[in-house]
């Protein structure tokens, strides 16, 4: 229960810094997208190379045998389409919750595509992709 209470506490304050940077806004995920302006971009960025390091750091100090899964021949192409999707809707799945917490209804729509989509990718990949995925199950 300790768990559950640090984990829902980190996401809403994970989700309060989102909608105050405007992560929930579509105008400026737009903007972001369309290099209109590149604040949101920089801080993406900032966000990744933070993250970088620190998995570096993690792998490096306490975890010898950590090591970032292999590229498949489904990442680049699963990459686009969640970045095309993002880019459709103004969201990719945290920020489609950050919408609706904001009270922005038609995040639901990108949240029922979300759902739709992963409850589509097993059958779909089982009988056509049919790829290595890699799977955390020996970590």
């Amino acid at each position: 229960m300790k768990d559950t209470l640090g984990t829902v506490a980190v996401g809403l304050l994970f989700g309060f810094c989102l909608h105050r940077i405007g992560f929930g806004s579509w105008d400026e995920v737009h903007k972001m997208f369309t290099f209109a302006s590149l604040r949101l971009l920089l801080g993406f960025g900032g966000a990744v190379a933070l993250l970088a390091l620190g998995f570096a750091l993690i792998a490096k100090l306490q975890h010898p045998k950590w090591a970032p899964r292999p590229i498949h021949k489904g990442t680049i192409p699963g990459g686009i389409l969640f970045g095309v999707g993002w880019a459709l809707c103004g969201a990719c799945p945290s920020i489609a919750l950050v919408q609706l917490g904001d009270g922005q209804w038609l995040s639901l729509l990108s949240l029922a595509g979300i759902v739709l989509g992963n409850a589509l990718y097993a059958p779909i990949h089982a009988r056509w992709l049919r790829f290595d995925s890699g799977t955390c199950a020996n970590d």
